[in-house]
């Protein structure tokens, strides 16, 4: 079996360009209508670069199944996503330049909006500006200690998107997504999917509950933020 890697020229000069038209599908909007607004559109500059392009249709996963951002980059680059299982949150750190290191436990988060009750009102935060997000996620960061034998890495990615890294021993990364997928009602508590993954489960845990959410008051979002998984 070949990998994308193995199929790189790294001598040869130039750049490939990979330009990904992604959720630009859609269905005629008017009843007797028999374009699309993406057939109707305009696009000069995507017709001059498609003549001179490689062009293909692809099915990152498997038909009626809609992929996660891990798997779908996978499958962008050649990688079966269903072999090759990337978590989010490891791509999430990389992204940000983090050195993960072996038994690193790479976590995905989302900025969310709760309500005085504890229940969710926005799961994005209403999707904060890069500046907004990274003094939020600053204030989150500072202060948090679980002891010496534990490292807490929290970074901000952009707008809603956040990475955490829990450097410990002993952490599986069998945890379940803690967020409800709708608004209404508490985020979900983070739960292990497997007996390796208990210790990693609790830590992340108490790293929610440890994040100050008083403070952000000040910082001209939302009334209260959380953190909730999203993987």
């Amino acid at each position: 079996m070949h990998f994308p890697d193995d199929l790189v020229l790294r001598d040869a000069k130039g750049t490939i360009l990979l330009v990904v038209l992604d959720g630009l599908g859609g269905l005629p909007r008017e009843a007797g209508l028999r374009i699309t607004e993406l057939e109707d559109a305009r696009t000069p500059n995507l017709d001059a670069l498609a003549r001179r392009s490689s062009l293909g249709m692809i099915c990152p996963v498997a038909p009626g199944v809609t992929p996660g951002s891990g798997p779908g980059h996978l499958a962008l680059f050649g990688y079966d996503p269903v072999e090759h299982l990337v978590g989010r949150g490891a791509l999430s750190a990389l992204g940000v330049g983090f050195d993960l290191a072996p038994g690193d436990l790479a976590v995905r988060l989302n900025l969310a909006t709760l309500d005085a009750g504890g229940l969710v009102v926005d799961r994005r935060a209403g999707r904060p500006a890069d500046a907004e997000g990274r003094r939020i996620v600053e204030r989150l960061g500072s202060g948090i200690s679980l002891g010496p034998e534990v490292e807490i890495f929290l970074f901000h990615e952009s707008e809603h998107r956040v990475v955490l890294v829990v450097r410990a021993e002993g952490l599986g990364a069998g945890i379940a997504d803690t967020d409800p997928q709708r608004t209404g009602v508490p985020p979900l508590e983070p739960r292990s999917l497997d007996a390796a993954s208990g210790r990693a489960a609790r830590l992340v845990g108490i790293n929610l509950s440890l994040l100050p959410r008083p403070t952000l008051r000040q910082g001209g979002v939302h009334d209260q933020l959380q953190h909730v998984i999203d993987q």
